[in-house]
């Protein structure tokens, strides 16, 4: 770490240090040395990982590197904190389970997390998402077509979109069914509209001049839909498919609240919560973070190859 870094780092490193000093002293004063030590502990462990992302930060090397190894770390010191602060404090698990009794149920729970994480993600989340976002773009080909469904559909898109989904839930849960089929209606319903108001947002993208070019060219309107408009209307396709894959999870997990079959991970989480097993309930957790970012993470890429030309995606990597 240079000095120029340090200096920099100085004022935040001596507050983080007067503010381990006042815990300490205050466990001192009031529950003894035990709860003094386990604060200590905890604030060793946050100054340590403070000055190694500051070190990461500030020597030179690729943003790629650094962003992934930053976050690590903070997530590692996070983690850290976390277990020294559950085992040292004496925190009943029923209320917060340390980090390592929740690694232990994960390992230890494999088949159920797999059979849960195919029943609400492939089938639920899944299903949905590529129902709903693929009648979307259909739909919103065919609303850039007339105009007068745009001014008809669209106020109706936002009014469903606003609707609460412990509302619509229970509703579709009866029409369809306690399977998977019902939160995979569930999921269409809530990724439809905001699909479909982005992708008639980025069909009228376009400026004047190059519609007036593509006319020039004698090109009809599905020439110029295809060739011009489509493309232009990619970033907010993947914008409203990014928005639409967080959607998803979320949507199928909580249909799973309002009847389900005896599996999937909003089951797993209601029961579990019921019979006080806590651990259980943070390994679903952890599925559904993995599962989620994976997602995302895997549309943030398909878009960057396919909108490698816009503005946004410019300077990335380096």
């Amino acid at each position: 770490m240079t000095a120029r870094a340090l200096v920099s780092r100085a004022p935040l490193v001596a507050f983080q240090v007067a503010l381990g000093v006042a815990l300490v002293a205050k466990g001192l004063v009031s529950s003894g040395v035990g709860t003094a030590l386990v604060t200590l502990a905890l604030f060793a462990v946050w100054i340590g990982g403070t000055l190694l992302n500051s070190w990461l930060a500030a020597r030179p090397g690729v943003l790629r590197f650094k962003a992934f190894a930053i976050p690590l770390v903070f997530g590692l010191t996070l983690l850290a904190m976390w277990e020294i602060a559950v085992r040292g404090y004496g925190v009943s698990t029923v209320i917060l389970p340390p980090p390592s009794a929740i690694a232990v149920r994960f390992s230890h729970s494999l088949p159920i997390l797999w059979e849960d994480f195919v029943q609400t993600v492939i089938k639920g989340a899944l299903s949905g998402f590529v129902i709903g976002c693929v009648a979307a773009l259909v739909t919103a080909v065919v609303v850039d077509r007339f105009d007068f469904l745009r001014r008809g559909l669209l106020p109706v898109g936002n009014f469903v979109a606003a609707l609460p989904i412990i509302g619509i839930a229970p509703i579709l849960v009866m029409w369809f069914g306690f399977d998977w089929q019902s939160k995979a209606a569930v999921v269409v319903v809530m990724v439809f509209f905001p699909m479909l108001v982005n992708t008639v947002e980025g069909l009228h993208d376009t400026s004047a001049m190059q519609r007036d070019l593509m006319r020039t060219y004698a090109a009809g309107y599905w020439t110029t839909l295809f060739k011009l408009r489509l493309p232009a209307a990619m970033p907010f396709i993947f914008n409203g498919l990014k928005i639409a894959s967080t959607l998803a999870l979320i949507g199928a997990i909580v249909a799973e609240f309002f009847g389900s079959p005896v599996r999937g991970m909003g089951f797993r989480i209601a029961t579990s919560v019921g019979l006080l097993a806590l651990d259980l309930v943070w390994a679903e957790i952890v599925v559904a973070a993995i599962a989620g970012s994976a997602f995302y993470g895997a549309i943030a890429l398909l878009e960057k190859a396919v909108t490698f030309w816009h503005p946004s995606q410019r300077g990335h990597g380096h």
